[in-house]
């Protein structure tokens, strides 16, 4: 797993691949290939994996750090060409590399389209919260800044996650 700096806590620089996520639950349901994000998860599936191999989901302001404090981790006038979206007109995912132009600040990708990722803030009504948009969403949805309530037993096909691992541990393990 590749990992890169982001305030105090080291995050996935990916969202976790369908591939890595395959190790820790071999008969997880795949939509796309080995290297696309991992989708079909509920919140407590990607922590149950992010525990797994050491790690955490972000909370809300690590994940927004990692993004900068633009309206896209690229600066705040959108490009289609930076990110997964209806716009860019894929209509599924793509690998999780597919868009290096459109890292944040930390090196960080895909903040912006592809999948929405889950975060472990909660809020108030019990409800979880994803980050980023996905491929489904317009210019609008994948605004950074955006936080959106997502029900976290529900699992769809435009939702995946990426992890963190606090600095400071070496946490993580062979497995991630």
């Amino acid at each position: 797993m590749d990992l890169v700096p982001a305030g105090d806590v080291l995050i996935g620089r990916y969202p976790v691949t369908n591939a890595l996520f395959a190790r820790f639950r071999p008969d997880h349901p795949r939509l796309g290939s080995d290297e696309h994000p991992v989708v079909l998860v509920t919140r407590a599936d990607a922590e149950a994996y992010a525990h797994h191999v050491g790690g955490r989901l972000p909370t809300g302001a690590e994940w927004k750090a990692a993004a900068g404090g633009s309206s896209w981790p690229w600066g705040d006038s959108f490009d289609q060409e930076r990110c997964n979206c209806v716009e860019a007109g894929w209509g599924c995912t793509v690998p999780v590399d597919a868009y290096p132009d459109g890292a944040g600040p930390t090196g960080a990708e895909q903040l912006a389209g592809n999948v929405w990722e889950w975060v472990s803030d909660t809020q108030p009504d019990g409800w979880g919260v994803v980050r980023g948009g996905s491929y489904l969403d317009t210019e609008h949805g994948l605004d950074t800044r955006r936080a959106l309530p997502a029900d976290p037993q529900r699992a769809t096909t435009n939702t995946g996650f990426r992890i963190v691992i606090d600095e400071r541990r070496e946490a993580w393990t062979e497995l991630s």
